[in-house]
């Protein structure tokens, strides 16, 4: 199985290191991830100048490893056309969660999307991080079990998992769909210049069986997701009133 995995933390995040390390148990492991941080940086592509990348100076315990000067989805394009074959695009583990409307700018999220978008599996990794690292090592036998169980099904898929800092278990869930507040925060640079922080809290408690509510409770939370965002119920109301393609 060949294995391309990319985030949008850039090349020199242990979470990358760490998701490599336990992805090399599935199958051949080549890294190809942005040179510079690229958080939340969604689903942009770079079209206005043409992309390049070298070898990393990271070492990844014997694994190819590639920087490139561009975004999450870019390093994925990039990768599978310089990588032919590629069986499964892995994303992260990314130094944060995305849990609920988070997946909606979501860099890392959004590698294992463009995955799909090329007929690839996608999978994304992400934990909570804070003053100091995640502890890979914990989470690694979960991120082993989260794997195997997404990668013994052939089908194409797009999946989506959180990990908790001290998880217990692992739970298939849906994504929380609850509100979340948009805060600008204001702050001074050292030359006495004004800018500002852009930051979300969650509005309303998580539901119990989506993500949120699951790695509050200690939970591994495995989210199945699909591109198509069409509102079937909406779609529906509306056909009752006008008609259908094939009735014109």
């Amino acid at each position: 199985m060949r294995i391309l995995i990319a985030n949008d933390d850039g090349i020199y995040s242990p979470g990358i290191a760490a998701l490599a390390k336990v992805a090399s148990k599935f199958g051949e492991v080549r890294v190809v991830a942005p040179d510079v941080e690229q958080s939340s940086m969604g689903h942009a592509i770079t079209a206005s100048r043409p992309l390049s990348f070298k070898r990393s100076p990271i070492a990844f315990e014997g694994i190819e490893a590639y920087r490139v000067n561009g975004t999450p989805a870019d390093c994925v394009a990039l990768g599978t056309h310089l990588w032919s074959k590629t069986d499964v695009v892995l994303s992260g583990i990314n130094m944060g969660p995305n849990l609920g409307n988070a997946m909606w700018h979501s860099g890392t999220l959004a590698a294992a999307k463009q995955a799909v978008l090329l007929g690839i599996k996608g999978i994304a990794f992400s934990t909570f991080a804070d003053k100091k690292d995640p502890d890979f090592e914990r989470l690694a036998p979960y991120v082993e079990e989260s794997l195997g169980l997404l990668l013994e099904n052939p089908d194409l898929g797009l999946f989506n998992v959180n990990l908790p800092r001290e998880p217990q278990g692992i739970l298939w869930t849906r994504q929380s769909v609850r509100l979340y507040d948009g805060k600008i925060i204001p702050g001074m640079d050292p030359m006495g210049r004004k800018h500002y922080w852009f930051t979300v809290t969650p509005l309303e408690p998580a539901e119990v069986g989506t993500d949120r509510w699951a790695v509050e409770n200690n939970y591994v939370s495995i989210t199945p997701l699909r591109l198509d965002l069409t509102h079937e119920n909406e779609l529906a109301r509306h056909l009752e009133e006008y008609p259908t393609p094939e009735q014109l």
